[in-house]
């Protein structure tokens, strides 16, 4: 009888976690390791992962796990412990990534609603009792127009454990819905392939991670502050080459030159390097949460290919809006980059005391802190109201299994005062924004060639130009402006102008342009246009935006041009052109088009190796010309090596047999 009675009090605790939870209003995540095993650190072991999921919002039921009505996914994982100081904690926060049926082959699948994608985090909330910090910094950062990980709040059960509130969440990685940048391979040494896409982060070292390079942090000693750990994380470390690694880490080093020259040139400056809409956004979050671990520990960057650094995404902000759990340093007082603990590289104390940074930093803040817009408190505080009421019921049972959101209600309600007392202390020192703002130039995106059909010998992705109009009766000054959303890159290059009422078109492929269309295009943008929907934006070197169209496939939108030959083309100039209505299609390709400057073609520009000449005229001859007026190199082909020319712009001088045509390119090894 005795050893019934002490078996009975072994499994009375599993009996208990099991009846916490017999339904939610929440997804329900149920994991079982192959043979029970504990889930480690690394690798990871193999499991089968169901997730109950009433679409129309009704109710969740634990018993539903093997009805395929109601699982949204029902298949294998593998699944490993993930975090630094999170993962001492009895509850544990995993990282997991969906598998087909043979354990191996990743299986690219939505998960809630998310995009197609096979990498997954259940973020356990560690040292959060409002249980919405992350969530709600992730929230801020994309309704500023930023990527930020995907996530659904859920109820995690594992090997029959209740392990209470979640969130399930997108890893961070490259993928077209995720970091949307080049991918690369170890083939991609040199120029432009070596430009990009890369992730990297400011973090601590965690399992295998090696340190990339280190940074002098900000500090009031001579020796400056703590210096921070660089990462790579996409290319991964065992695979990134030495070419791509000495690439990267000249770009952050170059940041560090010119923001603490506070160089402000819009040809060489910090705008010419750095995305500054997305270094100005990230640190307004950071800030604005007073995140106790920013820039230091899971700071992320991107860099797509021939594109600016962007900072991001955000990741990671737990410990914010008044809350650290090892001190107190989330105060509404402070500046995190300005603090003495923690401080990051000192590039981001710099950038801030660059007048123009600080500026536009100030801008920004007072802009999305108005009425109606993300930053502002009202907003917030209802937002934190919608979430308390939709986990409140999973925080009740999360209690039951840690006792670890005993203060939940007296949190938030903490939460929302210092979030009021931190508006108020930034309001009063972040400064003033009257000298940053600018006359941006009339440039119009009239036509938009998303989804060319493939015409022998071309593909149709080979054929996509974006055309842009100079609506003025004054030259334009090119220097600078940029293409600023992930998808496609294109930086102007410096001295580049645009006449008075004239067009200059972009295109995915220089040479199928010319063949094709029998056309010279201005220049060639990197990657390709979506053939569903884009965001296409034109803006200034600091990232005021100048123009922008987020077209698509579908209506209100014309669909004739989708992969069926036409190309969409803006109505007028004086519309609209973010209304869908304002657009029409057209095929004309005929000289009706034909603009001024389309007399030379030189591509790649920049090159570091052949450059290609095309024009309509036979060349006579050709010369190189560097910007002091000497002749450095003759030629009569069409075809230029400039590999042994140092980086540079040069003058491309091609006299034909009826004029001479001048055209800058810049060299880059």
């Amino acid at each position: 009888m005795r050893r019934y009675i002490f078996i009975f009090l072994l499994i009375l605790p599993l009996l208990v976690q099991a009846q916490i939870l017999t339904d939610s209003n929440l997804p329900i995540v149920v994991i079982n390791t192959d043979g029970g095993v504990t889930i480690p650190d690394e690798p990871k072991v193999l499991a089968t992962m169901k997730i109950i999921w009433h679409q129309d919002g009704s109710r969740n039921y634990l018993t539903d796990v093997n009805n395929p009505e109601f699982l949204n996914y029902d298949g294998r994982i593998g699944i490993e412990i993930r975090g630094s100081s999170s993962q001492n904690l009895p509850k544990k926060p995993y990282g997991l990534e969906t598998l087909q049926a043979d354990d191996v082959t990743n299986n690219n699948v939505s998960i809630l609603g998310m995009p197609k994608e096979n990498d997954w985090v259940l973020n356990s909330l560690a040292f959060d009792q409002t249980g919405m910090r992350d969530v709600i910094s992730y929230e801020l950062s994309e309704k500023m127009g930023q990527y930020a990980p995907r996530r659904v709040y859920c109820e995690v059960v594992i090997n029959n454990d209740y392990k209470g509130l979640y969130v399930f969440m997108e890893k961070i990685k490259v993928d077209d819905n995720r970091v949307n940048i080049e991918k690369m391979d170890e083939t991609c040494n040199s120029y432009p392939e070596v430009t990009g896409g890369y992730i990297t982060k400011a973090d601590k070292t965690t399992g295998n991670d090696q340190v990339a390079w280190t940074m002098q942090g900000y500090g009031n000693g001579w020796w400056g502050g703590p210096s921070t750990d660089f990462i790579h994380h996409y290319p991964k470390p065992d695979n990134i080459t030495n070419a791509q690694h000495n690439y990267i880490k000249s770009v952050f080093f170059d940041i560090a030159d010119k923001a603490g020259s506070h160089n402000t040139s819009i040809e060489n400056g910090i705008s010419s390097i750095i995305d500054i809409p997305s270094f100005v956004d990230f640190m307004m979050i950071a800030e604005f949460s007073s995140n106790v671990d920013v820039y230091s520990f899971s700071t992320f960057f991107h860099k797509d290919r021939k594109g600016k650094l962007r900072a991001g995404p955000v990741w990671d902000y737990n410990l914010t809006f008044g809350h650290d759990e090892f001190g107190n340093r989330s105060r509404y007082d402070v500046w995190q980059f300005d603090n003495n603990d923690n401080t990051g590289p000192k590039f981001w104390k710099d950038l801030f005391d660059t007048d123009m940074f600080r500026c536009l930093f100030a801008k920004r803040w007072f802009e999305i802190t108005s009425e109606g817009n993300p930053l502002n408190y009202n907003e917030i505080s209802s937002r934190m109201n919608e979430i308390d009421e939709l986990i409140t019921e999973a925080v009740g049972r999360d209690n039951q299994r840690w006792s670890k959101m005993t203060q939940h209600a007296s949190e938030i309600q903490a939460m929302k005062t210092w979030i009021q007392q931190r508006i108020n202390w930034l309001n009063q020192n972040i400064g003033s924004y009257n000298n940053c703002n600018m006359e941006l130039p009339p440039l119009v995106i009239s036509k938009i060639h998303y989804h060319p059909m493939d015409a022998e010998p071309f593909n149709g992705n080979q054929l996509e130009f974006i055309q842009i109009d100079n609506n003025s009766d004054d030259d334009i000054d090119l220097t600078g402006i940029y293409l600023r959303e992930l998808g496609i890159t294109y930086n102007f290059p410096n001295g580049s102008h645009l006449a008075a009422r004239d067009a200059l078109v972009l295109c995915s492929d220089s040479l199928a342009y010319i063949q094709y269309y029998n056309k010279f295009p201005f220049g060639e943008y990197q990657r390709k246009l979506s053939n569903k929907s884009e965001k296409i934006v034109l803006a200034d070197a600091w990232g005021n935006v100048i123009d922008e169209v987020h077209y698509s496939d579908s209506e209100p939108w014309p669909t004739e041009p989708d992969g069926n030959g036409p190309y969409l083309k803006l109505i007028d100039l004086e519309l609209d052109n973010s209304l869908a209505e304002n657009w029409t299609y057209s095929t004309e390709y005929d000289n009706a088009d034909e603009i001024s400057y389309n007399k030379l073609a030189v591509f790649p520009n920049p090159a570091n190796g052949m450059l290609n000449i095309v024009t309509e005229k036979q060349i006579i001859s050709a010369e190189i010309i560097d910007l002091f007026g000497r002749i450095i190199a003759r030629f009569s082909d069409n075809t230029i090596n400039v590999s042994t020319l140092p980086n540079g712009y040069y003058n491309i001088r091609i006299t034909t047999d009826e004029e001479v045509v001048v055209s800058k390119v810049c060299v880059i090894h």
